[in-house]
């Protein structure tokens, strides 16, 4: 797409952000459920502060520390949240009963791509938290990460068939090298791919400390304090749940379901997906704008409360004002 070049003595419309003041929430959380670039969400929606009604969608709820602080500092917004978990439905359903009996919260079983389907649109703020959430990597039944040993699940959603396990075992040797290069971006995977497919003939991959420990002894430690399964890992993760399909998929909805002036924020915590939720933004240019040039990242202090937030990106896009729902 050719970036728009003004004509000469055309006036064009600058925004200026309004610097929004720190949030003090009157509750904490504790440091492994802390919600990433908490601050900076709050502030992403503060021209809609004067609003006397707000419209609130949280496509990947995990605990709710979002939801939790978006509720304190916009009180009258109503909410429905998604989440493919049914552990993190199970807990909005028994942690908020009081909201959801109100009808200020609704809660849904699903993936944020799928809102569509429950006819979910007109929402001033929009949120999605991707990646994986601190108790799915804590949890090892879970499968997620090689530091907690388990079985090679990786599913976001427990109801679906696809597992790491499944994957890694059954796909070809050209599959597995596409899947680590293009997912992982693991420059030469083709060692480890080998060993795989060779050791797989005798006993299948079950555990995530099997796959973890034969990519550890064939690649060996290239970078200190840094894993040489954890690219692998996350490409099988973004793989067995079509992460980045699903990212690219759900962004151009979400921008036509939010409210004129409405604003979509979006945290990724991988390379391929900021690069997806850039370029949708841009590509959406007629419908609004992208609110901050550069995209946004957790300060040294929460990256030091926090180290699972170095890699975090935020960009918020807010549709125009001016634009009218009922033309598209």
């Amino acid at each position: 797409m050719k970036k728009y070049k003004p004509k000469s003595g055309e006036k064009i419309e600058r925004h200026e952000e309004e610097i929004p003041p720190k949030v003090e929430l009157p509750f904490e959380f504790s440091p492994e459920h802390y919600p990433v670039l908490l601050q900076e969400v709050l502030g992403a929606f503060y021209p809609l502060r004067h609003k006397s009604e707000l419209s609130y969608f949280d496509g990947t709820f995990g605990r709710g520390g979002h939801y939790m602080a978006m509720k304190f500092a916009y009180p009258q917004m109503k909410a429905t949240v998604m989440d493919q978990d049914l552990t993190a439905i199970a807990y909005a359903q028994t942690r908020f009963p009081t909201e959801v009996e109100k009808g200020q919260l609704k809660v849904i079983h699903g993936n944020f791509s799928q809102f569509s389907e429950h006819n979910l649109n007109n929402f001033d703020m929009m949120l999605l938290d991707l990646g994986v959430s601190s108790p799915q990597l804590d949890q090892g039944e879970r499968g997620f990460s090689f530091y907690n040993d388990g079985p090679l699940d990786m599913r976001m959603n427990q109801q679906q068939g696809l597992t790491a396990e499944v994957l890694i075992n059954t796909a070809s040797e050209d599959e597995l090298i596409r899947i680590f290069k293009e997912y992982g971006e693991v420059y030469r995977p083709s060692r480890v791919v080998r060993a795989i497919v060779n050791d797989r003939k005798t006993k299948a991959f079950q555990t995530t400390s099997a796959l973890a420990g034969l990519i550890e002894r064939v690649d060996g430690w290239q970078v200190k304090g840094h894993h040489p399964a954890t690219k692998y890992f996350m490409a099988l993760r973004l793989a067995v749940n079509s992460e980045l399909e699903v990212v690219a998929e759900s962004l151009p909805k979400m921008i036509r379901a939010l409210n004129p002036g409405g604003r979509l924020a979006v945290i990724s915590f991988h390379s391929l997906e900021d690069r997806i939720v850039k370029n949708i933004f841009r590509a959406s240019e007629d419908m609004g704008r992208t609110v901050t040039k550069k995209v946004i990242v957790p300060t040294q202090e929460e990256c030091d409360r926090n180290s699972r937030s170095r890699s975090a990106k935020l960009r918020i896009f807010e549709r125009s004002a001016q634009d009218e729902q009922g033309k598209l």
